[in-house]
């Protein structure tokens, strides 16, 4: 297992280092466009492709056994899921009053990515302070039970 590990990480930064001595944006448009069409970037994309791909697969493979083996367990991780994606879903309706001049955007966005950024980061926001404050009361809460 190791070996496969530092094989996937050997290629990684190989393909890393492809990319990295590319072109930048002050070098010609013929050099850029030569090399987001040359077979650098496209191993890069297609390497990442195929390392997201496993890593999804493997995700629902552990979802699955873990389902079998520790049933209780699995589904709080997975109703701890769905409150987080409640309460995304919430936040994303609320909506948000910032814009693209409101941030000071160099480049703008749209709307619909302003407000699913800032309910994403609300959402964040929000399991911290939950997490912070039942790691502070859970000694407390404890001894009140008792």
């Amino acid at each position: 297992m190791n070996i496969m590990k530092f094989g996937l990480v050997i290629i990684g930064v190989l393909l890393c280092l492809l990319i990295f001595n590319g072109p930048n944006g002050e070098q010609p448009m013929a050099d850029q466009v030569a090399f987001r069409e040359g077979g650098k970037l496209g191993a890069a994309i297609s390497y990442t492709g195929v390392l997201m791909f496993v890593g999804a697969a493997v995700i629902i493979l552990f979802f699955v056994v873990s389902l079998l083996t520790n049933t209780k367990r699995t589904l709080f991780s997975i109703i701890g899921i769905l409150i987080a994606l409640g309460i995304y879903l919430i936040v994303l309706m609320m909506g948000t009053s910032d814009t693209n001049a409101s941030l000071a955007l160099r480049d703008p966005v749209g709307s619909s990515t302003i407000n699913s950024t800032s309910a994403g980061i609300y959402t964040i926001i929000i399991g911290l302070v939950v997490s912070v404050l039942a790691i502070v009361l859970g000694p407390f809460m404890g001894r009140m039970r008792k």
